[in-house]
């Protein structure tokens, strides 16, 4: 499985390689994304780290999925584009 993380379609920042700058940008903005993730997937410290992930994952296509607002996306580790590689 590929590394993928929940992003906002403005953020300029890739937050695979600019951690500290996207999540300031996305601060700044009072997205809070990583705190709307942390609410909606399940995870658990007794579950193994794979199984995280995977709930992680469920939970970001969940997010994607109920866009209202069309502001989520999600991106890909290995991915191309605006923001080196997202």
């Amino acid at each position: 499985m590929s590394a993928v993380m929940l992003t906002t379609i403005d953020n300029p920042f890739n937050p695979f390689t600019q951690w500290d700058d996207w999540l300031r940008y996305d601060e700044d903005k009072k997205y809070y994304t990583c705190s709307y993730l942390a609410r909606i997937a399940k995870t658990s410290d007794d579950l193994p780290d794979e199984e995280n992930d995977r709930l992680i994952e469920y939970a970001i296509d969940e997010i994607v999925q109920l866009n209202i607002n069309g502001l989520y996306k999600k991106v890909y580790e290995n991915e191309e584009g605006p923001g080196e590689g997202v």
